[in-house]
């Protein structure tokens, strides 16, 4: 929704094609809607789409301020208690569209993360409720989505999850006046089984860091049971984050892997959540000399290698020998055979943090 111009609008797709709806009243202070057709499949450059979209609101916005709108047949009314007329809004196309609208607003690996539930809960809805209308969700039809999760052995935290995708997005349509009231408030939620954090001991440790001696994981191994950082955070370091002088260690990156129509995207975030995000520490003195080791040992690499070393990432920490990444999905999965290969207590990555 555009709240700088006298009418709101949204993009929304339907039937396979990109349309523009706009939401505004009439002479008589009474709300009417209108679907503009962009001619533009939903799979289309995000560019084309925007063009299209700027274009159709510029004629629109001069019709409006001529008049000219007030004498479209095809708006649509306003219902009896005053909300807009949802009935052209089908629920599934609504959800992607709140996902786009609030995409400025949180963080990327957080949209993503929301964008996989949404499909999900789409895939159930287009199937179990084919063409269901926004206006017509009701609480019933809501709580079976929840409870079929629950029948096919999700968990409670991950129906809790789809729940929150779910009421944020008809939360969001009441306070557009899009819908009267909220259906997701009347549901009930199973509850969320409490993960019980495992961690090693002294003894336990010292054979886990004896596992990883010389392998590609044995700094950020260090760094993740000595610091408590997440692995995004251990591969976001760059060397600028290091203070050999002051001795100290910052955190104020991260790195993280995401699939963008089916495809790996390794995306550099500079900008944490939170202000309490960025933290410094002091630089632990073994941790000092792992860090100055593997500095010396890029430069002999990246010497050695010349032209085949990758520079792509250079200036972070977290490389292998040839100059590449290392990946957030392979330290966790390394990590894991690691710990498996070797006879060692079940521990994930992120638990070294505790």
């Amino acid at each position: 929704m555009k709240a700088s111009l006298p009418f709101k609008y949204i993009t929304a797709v339907k039937n396979g094609k990109h349309y523009v709806v706009f939401d505004y009243k009439d002479v008589n202070n009474k709300r009417k809607r209108k679907w503009v057709g962009t001619d533009l499949p939903e799979k289309c450059a995000k560019k084309v789409l925007s063009a299209k979209v700027d274009e159709i609101v510029s004629k629109f916005s001069e019709d409006f301020m001529s008049g000219k709108v007030a004498n479209i047949s095809k708006a649509v009314s306003a219902n009896a208690d005053g909300t807009a007329d949802s009935s052209e809004y089908e629920f599934t196309a609504y959800l992607k569209h709140w996902l786009e609208s609030a995409k400025p607003t949180i963080a990327f690996t957080t949209y993503d993360s929301h964008r996989h539930s949404i499909g999900r809960i789409s895939e159930y809805f287009d199937r179990e409720f084919p063409h269901l209308l926004l206006s017509e969700v009701t609480p019933l039809q809501l709580q079976k989505f929840y409870n079929d999760l629950y029948d096919l052995g999700r968990k409670g935290s991950t129906i809790r999850q789809y729940h929150v995708n779910i009421h944020r997005a008809l939360k969001y349509a009441v306070k557009m006046d899009i819908i009267p009231a909220n259906p997701d408030d009347k549901t009930d939620l199973p509850k969320a089984e409490k993960h019980e954090s495992s961690f090693y001991n002294k003894e336990e440790l010292d054979k886990l860091f004896e596992v990883f001696k010389g392998d590609r994981l044995e700094l950020v191994v260090h760094i993740a049971a000595y610091y408590g950082l997440r692995k995004c955070e251990i591969i976001g370091l760059k060397w600028d984050a290091i203070d050999f002088e002051h001795k100290t260690l910052t955190v104020r990156r991260k790195v993280v892997c995401v699939f963008t129509d089916g495809k790996k995207e390794i995306r550099v975030e500079n900008k944490l959540k939170t202000k309490s995000s960025v933290r410094t520490f002091p630089l632990i003195p073994h941790i000092e000399r792992m860090l100055l080791e593997r500095k010396r040992q890029e430069e002999m690499f990246s010497e050695q290698l010349g032209s085949e070393f990758d520079r792509e990432y250079d200036g972070f920490v977290c490389r292998d020998n040839l100059g590449k990444l290392l990946e957030p999905n392979f330290v966790t999965g390394h990590f894991c055979y690691m710990v498996q290969h070797n006879n060692l207590k079940p521990l994930r990555f992120h638990d070294l943090r505790h």
